[in-house]
């Protein structure tokens, strides 16, 4: 099994979170040796759509791409969709890519990668309602439980986590990607 020792991962979320998509691969990560960060528009804690609530390390005002490794988007309609809002979050996500680092995208928490373009050419899967936002973007949309493309690993829905949480570990453990690009 890949080791994570070492590394620090960046979970991207806001309020409206899909519970087991945030804490799952959390677990997995830190499982690994990885230390988990959670990084939200607004300070205190966020709060999942089944109540699961979890403290915001850092906003996303003041989030550099720079100190992570890797990043988590977690997915939840209402998250989705907000966070896509945020151009701080977006600046982030963008940021991450532009560095080449790896990045787990489940459910919803792929709309914000259209908003910061970086979807262009890539495979990907999503929860199905995405698939017309992603192909406009230009994403190749394929309806599988997880695709991996260059270091952007893409699920479904939670019935995907454990082949998602294998992914991310090992795709975090090979770290930079030159073909995750922004």
């Amino acid at each position: 099994m890949a080791t994570l020792d070492g590394k620090k991962v960046a979970f991207l979320a806001t309020n409206g979170f899909e519970d087991s998509e945030l804490t799952s691969p959390w677990q997995a990560v830190t499982e690994a040796g990885a230390t988990a960060v959670l990084i939200s528009p607004e300070s205190g804690s966020i709060e999942g759509k089944n109540g699961h609530s979890q403290l915001v390390d850092v906003v996303t005002t003041q989030a550099k791409a720079s100190d992570y490794d890797a990043l988590v988007l977690p997915g939840g309609v209402v998250n989705g969709d907000t966070l896509r809002t945020d151009d701080a979050a977006v600046a982030f996500v963008r940021d991450v890519f532009a560095q080449h680092k790896p990045a787990g995208v489940i459910c919803h928490g792929g709309w914000i990668l259209t908003d910061a373009d970086v979807v262009k050419g890539r495979t990907m899967t999503s929860y199905g309602s995405l698939k017309t936002d992603l192909r406009n973007a230009g994403a190749e949309w394929v309806d599988e439980e997880v695709v991996v493309d260059s270091g952007l690993v893409t699920s479904r829905t939670p019935d995907d986590l454990p082949a998602f949480n294998a992914k991310i570990v090992e795709e975090f453990a090979e770290g930079k990607h030159e073909g995750q690009v922004a």
